[in-house]
């Protein structure tokens, strides 16, 4: 299901995480859950990855992760605070130690001169730390757009486990 690199990415993240003795979840929109979906492709990720959810719709994202309407109303579903927002609220509603989220807009429509096909803000929360966003535009089609994300989502997280 997925490749050589991918895979070896998703590893790396779990090993990371064990070695800190972290869990963590995902948040996902535009990716559908390919993040948890490539962690958990990883035999015994269970001791690292503790949920992933897949919040598409404004809706769940309120119900599931408490992004509030207000920010959604006035910055939109595809937004560094709705990002942050996710993150936070994954972080909030489950016992980890790290969340990430995605967001974004992976075509063909639904683009505009704002927010264009591609544009891609990811989400990232620790515990006891600031939550951060990156905003991205990652070229190529649908499939190109949403792989970009998700090898982005697992090199941040890599690297956030490896952090002093």
């Amino acid at each position: 299901m997925f490749d050589r690199e991918i895979l070896e990415r998703a590893e790396q993240v779990l090993d990371a995480c064990r070695a800190r003795g972290w869990r963590l979840a995902t948040a996902e929109s535009c990716t559908g859950g390919l993040v948890a979906a490539a962690l958990t492709a990883i035999a015994g990720s269970s001791d690292v990855v503790e949920r992933g959810l897949v919040t598409y719709s404004n809706e769940a994202k309120t119900a599931l992760l408490g992004v509030a309407p207000g920010i959604l109303a006035a910055h939109g579903a595809v937004s560094a605070e709705s990002a942050a927002a996710m993150a936070a609220g994954a972080l909030a509603r489950a016992p980890v130690d790290l969340a990430v989220s995605i967001t974004g807009i992976a075509g063909p429509g639904g683009g505009s001169q704002h927010k264009p096909v591609g544009l891609v803000y990811l989400g990232l929360a620790r515990r006891g730390g600031p939550c951060r966003t990156e905003r991205w535009i990652f070229a190529g089609d649908r499939t190109a757009i949403r792989r970009a994300a998700l090898v982005r989502a697992l090199e941040w997280l890599r690297e956030t486990a490896q952090a002093p």
